[in-house]
């Protein structure tokens, strides 16, 4: 059981792993000059200090590539303060790359760097296309099961055309109503092992076969690195203390300054596993 903290120690944790196995590539993409303006919704605004951010983005990288992923930079939207939070854009299921439609429009320009990067790695695309809006944030994979938050940023028509473009793919799409939170994976997310973990206020707890509840906000957003590891904040030591205890691996990075922004360790990145 591995319990990496704070980097640089984690990378250390999984140099040997990383060598035997290349698991898939990360797309991330750094924070741009004007991240101190990104949108905030359901939190009240405070002071980011993005030299910070871009040195907690560059621990969260290291943690990536530590745990295998290749990682591969979307090509920079610096005139869009969000664009960091680069989930928002794509759903990637088996080799099928779903570019979306944001909910909100300062953030539709992202999505083109975004194409340009899943086409380079072979991917097929198709698009959420108007009046449809989806954004990758409110997608949870589980197995065959997409769960798809139905908010603020993701509506009827997104979720109508995200079913047709994956019932090919033998995928199950199941939408689950938001309640005060930006995205459902703001709320919800699942271990590798496939156990939804989250917070059950902030969503309609009914789609989900079980949900474990935990205490912490940052507890509630995990990203399965390995098939028994996950990376979540340091923000949420009670959950990585509990994930433990469960036999899990845990990897914690700080990502402090993303959190004043709703942003979460899920939305940081796209993984996109070797096929």
């Amino acid at each position: 059981m591995t319990d990496s903290g704070l980097f640089p120690t984690s990378v250390t944790t999984h140099t040997a792993a990383s060598a035997v196995r290349r698991r898939g590539t990360a797309l991330v993409r750094p924070p741009g000059p004007r991240l101190a303006d990104g949108i905030v919704t359901h939190i009240e605004r405070s002071p980011v200090d993005v030299p910070l951010a871009r040195a907690q983005h560059a621990a969260y990288v290291a943690a990536l590539a530590g745990a295998g992923w290749d990682v591969r930079e979307v090509p920079p939207a610096d005139e869009h303060p969000d664009a960091v939070f680069v989930e928002d854009t794509v759903v990637v299921v088996d080799d099928l790359a779903v570019l979306t439609h944001p909910g909100a429009l300062q953030r539709r320009g992202e999505v083109e760097g975004t194409a340009k990067a899943v086409e380079g790695l072979g991917l097929r695309t198709v698009r959420i296309t108007a009046p449809g809006h989806l954004d990758g944030g409110d997608v949870l994979q589980v197995g065959t099961t997409v769960y798809v938050g139905r908010g603020g940023r993701t509506d009827a028509e997104g979720i109508r055309q995200l079913r047709a473009h994956l019932a090919p793919l033998g995928r199950t799409v199941v939408p689950v109503p938001l309640h005060a939170v930006l995205h459902l994976k703001s709320a919800v997310t699942a271990l590798p092992d496939g156990t939804i973990v989250g917070l059950p206020d902030l969503v309609d707890v009914a789609p989900f076969p079980t949900l474990r509840t935990v205490e912490e906000e940052g507890g509630a957003h995990v990203v399965p690195i390995t098939e028994g590891t996950v990376l979540m904040a340091t923000s949420a030591p009670k959950t990585r203390e509990w994930l433990l205890d469960l036999g899990f691996d845990v990897v914690a990075v700080d990502i402090g300054e993303f959190e004043k922004l709703e942003g979460c360790v899920t939305c940081l990145s796209v993984l996109v596993p070797a096929r």
